[in-house]
């Protein structure tokens, strides 16, 4: 019996938390990324604050440290599950890791809105992202150009199971095969949700490949720790500005890179709009209103050329501080 009123009352609460701006209680909304400690997940956390003032809702940010510790994400949602949340936004650190506890919270009368990387299953009421297999097309379009057409190229994978990357990934191979004369020769290593692994295994994968020797002539990357691992392996070989390179994402030191010429191009997306647009989703959702199934935040190439441009200054240099009082 107490169980019963118990679930009674977590029900009533729910219930109530989700008719905030409309005269219930305030809208409380979880924000959990894939992890905490890369610049893009500060990005997002400025643009789900901004929308939050906006919006006059409520945000609690919380996500593993690191990118791989699926368990660390699975007990943050079940948590906020637990607390009786209006609405739960995640990036999923796996496509189907996380599909029960999203099920699970929404049987429970807590919405989830999904972003950054996609999740199996119907569950979810809206899917916020870059179209990852666009921009994939993106980065091997941009390193087929800069490759003059022809050469051998190495891929350097992120995280088994991560959809996100694995999207770049298909997309960057299905546009590269188009160029008859472009030869990707390796394709099947993981860099890790670190840059440390990133590093160890670049440093592997060019040894194998004999990039020294000339061997290769293009890389790609589909993430801003693989990136920086990927840089880091091509300086220490002395190799950096001698084979073309096309990264993901940003960070002041990939920016450095992009006007040293140590990275030809980095394919950006709009993170801060990603959690801008989110919480925005999630808001509408739990205020009534109807949201679109899937939501594309959109990407660009930021190259050399076009650094100092208003556009791609915007996705480079958000104003972090002035929402995250950093």
């Amino acid at each position: 019996m107490l169980c019963l009123l118990l679930l009674a009352c977590a029900a009533c609460s729910r219930s109530s938390s989700r008719a905030g701006g409309e005269g219930g209680a305030r809208l409380r909304i979880a924000v959990i990324p894939k992890g905490t400690t890369h610049e893009f997940w500060k990005s997002v956390h400025a643009g789900a604050v901004k929308a939050s003032q906006e919006l006059d809702v409520d945000i609690v940010w919380k996500g593993p440290l690191k990118e791989d510790d699926l368990k660390g994400q699975l007990d943050v949602v079940d948590s906020f599950v637990a607390q009786g949340v209006s609405g739960i936004v995640v990036a999923p650190l796996s496509d189907k890791g996380l599909a029960g506890s999203v099920r699970n919270a929404v049987h429970a009368g807590v919405p989830v809105v999904v972003f950054d990387s996609d999740l199996k299953g119907e569950d979810h009421t809206s899917f916020v992202a870059t179209d990852n297999v666009a921009a994939g097309r993106m980065a091997a379009e941009e390193l087929a150009r800069r490759m003059g057409d022809a050469g051998n190229v190495v891929v350097l994978r992120y995280l088994e199971g991560s959809a996100s990357t694995a999207h770049r990934e298909e997309g960057f191979l299905a546009a590269i095969k188009e160029h008859p004369n472009v030869h990707v020769v390796s394709d099947n290593q993981y860099g890790g949700a670190t840059t440390e692994t990133a590093f160890a295994t670049s440093e592997n994968l060019l040894a194998a490949q004999k990039a020294e020797t000339g061997a290769v002539q293009g890389i790609f990357a589909p993430n801003e720790s693989t990136t920086f691992g990927m840089l880091l392996a091509l300086r220490k070989a002395n190799l950096a500005t001698k084979i073309r390179f096309v990264g993901f994402d940003v960070s002041p030191k990939l920016v450095a890179a992009v006007r040293d010429g140590s990275i030809d191009a980095l394919v950006l997306q709009s993170p801060f709009n990603m959690g801008y647009v989110a919480v925005k989703t999630m808001t509408q959702h739990l205020r009534g209103q109807p949201v679109d199934k899937r939501i594309d935040t959109g990407a660009r190439v930021a190259t050399q050329a076009n650094l100092d441009t208003q556009e791609i200054k915007d996705l480079v240099q958000p104003d972090l501080k002035k929402w995250l009082g950093e």
